[in-house]
């Protein structure tokens, strides 16, 4: 598959005359909880050719594919891209530090992670998967529950809990966010986790109260918490002066 995958990226590449710098698995996959059936969600950035930023007319600075594979492609060009890392935009810093990568620029991603750092925004962060947490738990609170629910809840609740606690990022990956949850949970996790991975995305498993009391109590700190983070820093003209030196090359 990371064969196919590769060919597409080149693909998209060649056909819109685009340079990707960087290419990820983002994901269920990459934060390691992935059903049998689960899309392979391929997010990348791209820069265009210089004349491209010089058009007097609006130009769409996102290309998406789906293919028959299931391959879910999501690319941002290099100029979005630095306007949302200005914002300490969440999913943007997950495609930075997945632990799965397809194709990548070293010196172009090293830089965009000490930008990362200098822009990150606990509260912004914070507030991102806080509200993602909520939008899962009208679904979460059936009797019946898809385990992608479960699992999307959990991982977002705990990137929260790890901002609050350790004023950093968090892990992308599951398995490092999975220890600062109590122990009770933690199991709970592991075995759904192992159910998940033998069941199809439309799989309902019973409602589990333990998992359920877990959200909605790390949702309410979480909140509580928030207003004490801060804002991080703005770097705006770094952020403009590098990406007119990376269009030049």
């Amino acid at each position: 598959m990371s064969q196919l995958i590769t060919d597409k990226l080149r693909f998209t590449a060649e056909e819109n005359k685009i340079t990707i710098l960087h290419a990820v698995e983002s994901g269920s996959r990459a934060w390691g909880f992935a059903s049998p059936d689960s899309d392979y969600d391929i997010r990348f950035i791209y820069k265009n050719e210089p004349s491209w930023y010089l058009s007097l007319w609006e130009k769409a600075d996102v290309i998406e594919f789906m293919t028959d594979q299931d391959l879910d492609g999501s690319g941002w060009d290099l100029a979005k891209a630095l306007k949302l890392l200005a914002k300490s935009n969440a999913p943007l810093i997950e495609w930075l530090y997945s632990p799965i990568v397809y194709y990548s620029n070293d010196s172009f991603v090293k830089q965009m992670h000490l930008f990362a750092a200098d822009c990150f925004s606990p509260i912004a962060t914070l507030h991102h998967y806080l509200g993602t947490t909520k939008n899962f738990m009208e679904a979460c609170n059936l009797e019946h529950v898809k385990l992608k629910n479960y699992f999307y809840a959990l991982r977002t609740a705990l990137a929260g809990k790890w901002i609050i606690e350790n004023n950093s990022f968090p892990p992308v990956a599951f398995d490092d966010l999975l220890p600062i949850a109590p122990l009770e949970i933690q199991e709970k996790t592991i075995m759904l986790r192992e159910i998940k991975a033998e069941k199809e995305e439309k799989y309902l498993h019973p409602k589990d109260e333990i998992i359920t009391d877990f959200l909605l109590k790390t949702i309410n700190n979480n909140q509580e918490k928030a207003s004490s983070l801060n804002p991080g820093k703005k770097i705006n003209s770094k952020l403009e002066d590098f990406f007119r030196a990376e269009i030049k090359q």
